[in-house]
């Protein structure tokens, strides 16, 4: 009949490049989708090219109907994620899905059942999703905020989803937010007395990355992060490869004078990172860098004006967690960052996240700074029994 579903294990080239391209053709009438370059699409996911696979299994799904493809889903185990203590989220038998897309809700739930299928005989005994495909890339479904694009590294899914996935059975397990702030006309005058405050301490230097050394600072920013990060909820850390696979990856994104580093008595403890939002061009070019979008994406890069900014990452290492010198510092860069953001790249805008809902101190600083949660993104739960 041809209104059955089959669903299969992607195998060969052309499969492939079907998963990828499904992707295209279910959201091509979302104006707020941004399409993700095709070859960033084979480079994620390419064993050899992407260093998440060295510590991971995955396996690809196609569905068809009548021949045709209308969905697709990825299953995969980050075999470090089974080593994190379960309090935290991940742990033991905790497999993944993501990369999800569907024509319809009876697409979505054969997909699933698939990736679960698969995950059981992997061993595990339970899914979180959905991860697209680590925690450092894009975690979570988009609940809130379809009625705008996302900035880079965010996803973005049509409002059914939710509805559907949740009929499988999948409950909540966290909630990420990501924070919409309006950076031309400054932060309230409590915030500038604590950067001021936070200038007068001779203790603390906040200072530029330097591209001249830049594999020095992204060490330093790195070892933050793993430090300051390395209790929350969905923490997975970096491995050797992969810190040197996400320096190549981000310098391009790193412009002068809009990612810091804070130092006290001269010690790098915090950090903080803003990167220009490429997704106001990706969003017309269709998810092609060739023949001509790779010439206008090198020279925007080169002089960014204007340019709207997300504010994907920033630590404090764990021993000034919790104390004023953390917040302190935190409205220090982020002070320092909108300047330049503003007086340098016109930049009139600046999305902060994601940010998990019960981190109180980043919900805090959010809140103190008038920004307005634009998108909530939600990662479910559910027992392979």
């Amino acid at each position: 009949m041809t209104d059955q579903i089959s669903v299969t294990p992607v195998s060969g080239k052309a499969e492939f490049k079907a998963f990828i391209e499904c992707a295209y053709a279910l959201n091509a009438d979302d104006p707020n989708w941004v399409p993700p370059l095709r070859a960033d699409m084979v480079e994620l996911l390419t064993p050899g090219k992407n260093p998440f696979h060295e510590h991971a299994r995955m396996q690809l799904f196609l569905a068809r109907r009548g021949g045709k493809v209308v969905g697709r889903i990825s299953a995969h185990i980050d075999e470090l994620a089974l080593e994190q203590p379960p309090e935290q989220g991940m742990g033991p038998g905790t497999g993944n899905w993501g990369l999800m897309e569907a024509a319809d809700e009876a697409t979505m739930a054969a997909l699933i059942a698939a990736a679960e299928d698969w995950l059981r005989d992997q061993g595990m005994t339970r899914v979180l999703a959905p991860i697209s495909l680590s925690v450092w890339e894009e975690p979570g479904l988009l609940t809130m905020g379809q009625d705008h694009p996302p900035m880079l590294m965010m996803g973005h899914h049509k409002a059914a989803y939710q509805g559907w996935i949740e009929a499988q059975d999948y409950t909540l397990a966290k909630r990420l937010f990501t924070y919409d702030l309006n950076v031309a006309n400054g932060f309230p005058p409590l915030i500038d007395r604590i950067v001021k405050s936070g200038e007068r301490n001779s203790k603390i230097t906040v200072r530029n990355v330097n591209r001249a050394r830049f594999d020095e600072d992204a060490e330093i920013a790195i070892s933050i992060l793993n430090d300051a990060w390395s209790k929350n909820w969905g923490f997975v850390p970096f491995t050797e490869t992969e810190k040197e696979y996400a320096k190549k990856k981000l310098k391009p994104l790193i412009l002068k004078g809009t990612n810091m580093i804070a130092e006290l008595d001269g010690e790098p403890v915090a950090f903080m990172l803003a990167w220009p939002d490429i997704n106001r061009l990706l969003i017309n070019m269709k998810g092609k860098l060739f023949p001509f979008n790779v010439l206008r994406l090198l020279w925007w890069l080169r002089n960014p004006v204007p340019a709207d900014f997300r504010v994907p990452l920033m630590g404090v290492v764990k021993k000034h967690q919790n104390t004023r010198l953390a917040s302190q510092l935190a409205f220090m860069m982020i002070e320092y960052i909108r300047r330049v953001a503003v007086g340098k790249y016109n930049a009139t805008r600046a999305e902060v996240g994601w940010v998990l809902e019960d981190n109180q101190g980043m919900v805090a600083i959010a809140d103190a700074i008038d920004s307005k949660c634009n998108r909530e993104y939600r990662i479910y739960e559910k027992p392979l029994v």
